[in-house]
């Protein structure tokens, strides 16, 4: 279940890269996504559990590329 939903983030870095636009896209939101999925990552680490750590790495990177696609596109708008 964790893998699911750390790949959610893919489609919409996709359609930001497809679109060349991040427009609707909330940096607060996906920044909470992010410190969320990166301590996710931590406890996996600590308990030494290999699906959460897998499964959060995944979303780690996923909503990082978004945050930093929505990031780049809303400054090369400005």
């Amino acid at each position: 279940m964790g893998v699911l939903m750390s790949i959610g983030y893919y489609p919409q870095a996709y359609i930001i890269w497809k679109n060349k636009s991040s427009q609707g896209i909330s940096i607060l939101t996906y920044s909470i996504f992010s410190v969320g999925t990166f301590v996710w990552t931590i406890y996996g680490f600590y308990l030494r559990d290999v699906p959460i750590i897998l499964s959060f790495i995944l979303g780690v990177v996923g909503s990082w590329l978004v945050l930093g696609l929505t990031l780049y596109y809303k400054r090369k708008k400005i």
